[in-house]
């Protein structure tokens, strides 16, 4: 018999905790897995304070998958485990088993159960691949064509084929960037590196953590109907790329710590990112989920941060300084950014090469 079990995957990431902390608040049964390491561990414990049940399991291991279903039998799954951009252009293998592997293999352990659950898939912005604003000037729907250019979006645009044809009671949500209302006290340099090889004048919609679960536990609890609905913030998250990492770190007190970037070129379609602006309407009309505009989100992080804005402060020359010299090898010469030829130099054209 199906229990009233909530079961979320990647439950120790960014949106993960979010949804876990938003579902017990609800007084909702939540199983939370992730995988079994150090930092994981450190975090269960709030998760069980809160009442959630926190089961480890490496879904990449068939055996593992199917155990972690006929314990729980849940009526919906929550599913955000994924390897995202940079990481997985570093390690397309592994993100090819997590992202596409181990995703088949939940939906086909959740057709095979007694009573199959709802399945919420997380998905993306990057499906529909490459969005130059010159020429890409309105919003991205739920229609949009699918197009996509790196692993992550083929993974993610394979796995939407794959759910929407297994049969089962399905949401989709495409999310976009997604903003923890937290200090980042952890600089990864991948991720800055990264960010600084994208064009700054590309178009970014962001949402806070919290609003895109809000949209997740809804879209698991509610009965909402099969359909593909994009996660992006009220209309002040609607950004461009150049100005959203200087504007995260200015609040941390590190203003002018990043290096600036260089714009698109209006003339080549695949020199941009997989990211856009979107049409939020009828996922807001359905999920209800938009809470935060960005704004606040920033007060929140200022706020947080506190006393250690002014000390992080000093420190912001040398970092712009350090972060100019790490990304100077994968430059690419010219007055427009070329992120795709630039990622392909620091990760291996294999893991970023667009899908043909």
């Amino acid at each position: 018999m199906t229990s009233d079990t909530i079961l979320v995957t990647g439950a120790f990431g960014s949106v993960g905790a979010e949804v876990v902390r938003h579902l017990t608040g609800q007084g909702r049964r939540v199983t939370a897995t992730d995988l079994d390491v150090p930092s994981n561990r450190r975090k269960a414990a709030s998760f069980r304070r809160a009442g959630a049940e926190v089961r480890w399991a490496d879904l990449t291991r068939d055996d593992e998958v199917h155990g972690l279903l006929a314990r729980t039998e849940p009526m919906a799954i929550i599913h955000l485990a994924a390897v995202i951009p940079p990481f997985c252009y570093a390690r397309p293998g592994l993100a090819h088993r997590v992202n596409v592997d181990a995703t088949a293999a939940l939906i086909q352990g959740a057709r095979d159960l007694p009573s199959p659950p709802r399945f919420v898939q997380a998905s993306s912005v990057a499906v529909h691949g490459p969005r130059n604003p010159h020429r890409h000037t309105g919003l991205l729907t739920p229609t949009t064509p699918l197009n996509p250019s790196d692993v992550y979006g083929e993974h993610k645009a394979r796995v939407e084929e794959r759910l929407m044809a297994s049969g089962l009671d399905w949401a989709i949500l495409r999310i976009g960037g997604v903003i923890v209302p937290e200090p980042h006290w952890h600089f990864d340099l991948d991720l800055v590196t990264f960010q600084g090889m994208l064009p700054v004048d590309g178009r970014i919609h962001t949402v806070d953590a919290r609003d895109a679960a809000r949209a997740f536990g809804t879209a698991a609890t509610a009965g909402v109907p099969r359909e593909v609905y994009l996660i992006g913030g009220d209309p002040t998250h609607r950004v461009r790329q150049g100005d959203l990492a200087p504007a995260i770190a200015a609040v941390m007190g590190l203003g002018g710590g990043l290096p600036p970037g260089r714009p698109g070129d209006p003339g080549r379609d695949q020199a941009w990112f997989a990211t856009d602006w979107m049409d939020t309407t009828r996922a807001q009309e359905v999920l209800s989920f938009q809470r935060h505009p960005l704004p606040d989100t920033f007060r929140e992080i200022e706020t947080k941060v506190g006393w250690r804005r002014r000390p992080l402060s000093l420190i912001a020359p040398a970092l712009r300084g350090y972060l100019r010299r790490r990304s100077a090898p994968y430059e690419t010469d010219g007055p427009h950014a070329d992120p795709w030829t630039e990622m392909s130099a620091r990760w291996g054209s294999t893991a970023t090469e667009p899908v043909r």
